[in-house]
């Protein structure tokens, strides 16, 4: 079990576009465990490898424990519902701090597994959210950047505070 150091906001790799993973060998089958165990000690329900400080397009998710823990390795969004619904967000990289972001109701995704066999998946609630959420991340856009300018300031202002007292 490796838990490996989480980077916080405002660290510039944090808005940066993650790289396709292009090997599927025994380092991708161990940083989506080290990603698993770091997720699960944060605690938290999804991270992508950016989070750890390695530029690949790798997500964990594990929304419960009957589902367990999935890995999408590149995953991209092919298709989203013009329905949107707002839902709390948060991040690992940024604990303590959360607000509604307005997501697509359901989307469409194509990822590959650890072994690199093409996958498509469709998730609605809470999965839908996580996953636009994690892809945004894998293309350099902090979910912050979805609030408004108003609220985004009083977040990080909120963080800053929290993370000086701590």
């Amino acid at each position: 079990m490796t838990i490996r150091p989480i980077i916080r906001y405002p660290d510039r790799r944090l808005a940066l576009p993650a790289r396709p993973v292009t090997a599927f060998d025994e380092f991708l089958r161990e940083l989506a465990q080290d990603l698993l165990d770091t997720m699960r000690a944060a605690p938290g329900i999804g991270i992508t490898a950016p989070h750890i400080g390695v530029p690949l397009r790798v997500v964990v998710l594990e929304l419960d424990a009957k589902d367990g823990a999935r890995t999408y390795v590149n995953p991209e969004i092919a298709w989203a519902s013009p329905e949107m619904i707002m839902h709390r967000e948060g991040s690992v990289s940024m604990p303590g701090v959360n607000d509604e972001v307005q997501r697509h109701e359901r989307v469409r995704i194509s990822y590959q597994d650890l072994d690199g066999s093409m996958h498509t998946e469709e998730s609605d609630a809470l999965r839908a959210v996580c996953h636009q959420h994690e892809i945004d991340q894998l293309d350099g856009m902090f979910w912050i950047q979805r609030l408004s300018r108003l609220k985004r300031e009083r977040l990080v202002k909120k963080y800053e505070k929290m993370a000086r007292s701590s």
